[in-house]
Formats: C-alpha cells, sequence, structure tokens
C-alpha cells in the first residue's frame, strides 16, 4: 500500500468555515437542523460543508441515519469511527468522537490501543474483528473472509452492510475534513492521536 505524504496536508484550513454574517436564509435553515455543540454553536465540520449546500442537504440524513438512528450498538460504531479516524489521520473526526466513544462505553483502556491495532492485547475477539474490518476495508476495499465470519458470529445482514458503509462513510468525511482542513473546535481534544497529523 502506498505511504501517506504528511507533508501534503494542510497546516491552516483552506477552507473556513462560513460566518454567521455570510448566511442567507437557505443556510440558517439547513445549518438549524446540524447538531450544536454544548455552547449552542453549529460545529465546524457543518459551517464548511454548507458552503455546497446541495450536497450538505442530501450529506446530513445519511451520517445521522449511521450515526443516530442505525443498528450497530453504540460502541461498536465508535470504536469503528475512531480506527477510521486513525487510519486516515483525521485529527478533527478523532477529536469530535472521543467523547461520543466515552458516551457510549468506549473505555480510555480500549481508545489507547486503537493505535495498536488488531493484534493489541486485551481487545475482545469482537473488537478484534472490528479493528480488523475497519483495517481491511482502509487497506483492501473489502473484507476478508475470515473477518466477515467472525463479524457474522455477532451480526446480522443489516449490520454487517452497516459496518462496510459506516467505514465507508467515515472515510469519506475524513478525506474532505484533511483536504479542506477543518480544524478541531476549542474544548475538543485529541488525545491520543499521532503528533503531526491533522490540525
Amino acid at each position: 500500500m502506498p505511504q501517506r505524504d504528511e507533508d501534503a496536508r494542510p497546516t491552516r484550513p483552506r477552507l473556513t468555515p462560513l460566518p454567521e454574517e455570510q448566511w442567507d436564509p437557505r443556510t440558517r435553515e439547513l445549518l438549524a437542523v446540524a447538531p450544536h455543540d454544548p455552547g449552542g454553536g453549529v460545529p465546524n465540520i457543518f459551517t464548511t460543508l454548507v458552503r455546497h449546500p446541495d450536497l450538505y442537504e442530501q450529506f446530513l440524513p445519511f451520517g445521522g441515519q449511521l450515526l443516530a438512528g442505525g443498528r450497530l450498538p453504540g460502541d461498536v460504531r465508535e470504536l469503528l469511527i475512531l480506527r477510521t479516524a486513525w487510519n486516515t489521520g483525521s485529527r478533527y473526526e478523532w477529536g469530535r468522537h472521543l467523547p461520543l466513544a466515552r458516551a457510549e462505553g468506549v473505555t480510555d483502556a480500549d481508545i489507547d490501543r486503537i493505535g495498536e491495532g488488531p493484534d493489541a492485547p486485551c481487545w475482545t475477539e469482537l473488537q478484534r474483528h472490528l479493528i480488523r474490518a475497519a483495517d481491511e476495508l482502509h487497506r483492501d476495499a473489502t473484507l476478508s473472509d475470515p473477518t466477515w465470519e467472525g463479524l457474522a458470529e455477532h451480526f446480522g445482514e443489516a449490520e454487517l452492510i452497516e459496518i462496510a458503509m459506516l467505514v465507508g462513510q467515515y472515510h469519506m468525511v475524513a478525506f474532505f475534513l484533511n483536504a479542506t482542513g477543518v480544524g478541531l473546535e476549542p474544548g475538543f481534544d485529541s488525545t491520543g492521536f499521532p503528533e503531526g497529523l491533522g490540525l
């Protein structure tokens, strides 16, 4: 697999979040239904992506279905997202999903070993299959028979489909975040993420 070129990453945002004074009525309507932070602010991912309002309008329901309406347990979903953030070098994705993962029961010990991959000690059998699935989808754009069969011992057809779609969705999100240089908001940390990757 080709090595990642870390020098290609932006050192500052290439697209800035759209300032509120530039929000037209449609933008206000689109951002009104976006998830807001506890202080009421709209996350940078949305205020940047809304620069393409038609795409944003289609993106939000699909992402929301996977994040809030999916069939996977929350800890499974967040473990897959965090490993995908690690694999793609997306500091923003990692930092925004750390609190979500913790809220779903992903432990700090689990978070600390995400970077070690599927062969790290102390993973459960299911967690090992999940980390391996995220890695195989990242590297090979498919799942090996052993990984598929291991996951199929725990999940039905719909959940297996969702695993592949979830990892794919968060690859797409990471590509957008990394390419445009969306910066992590104050108050969100990227503890455990490799230094030198992402903004």
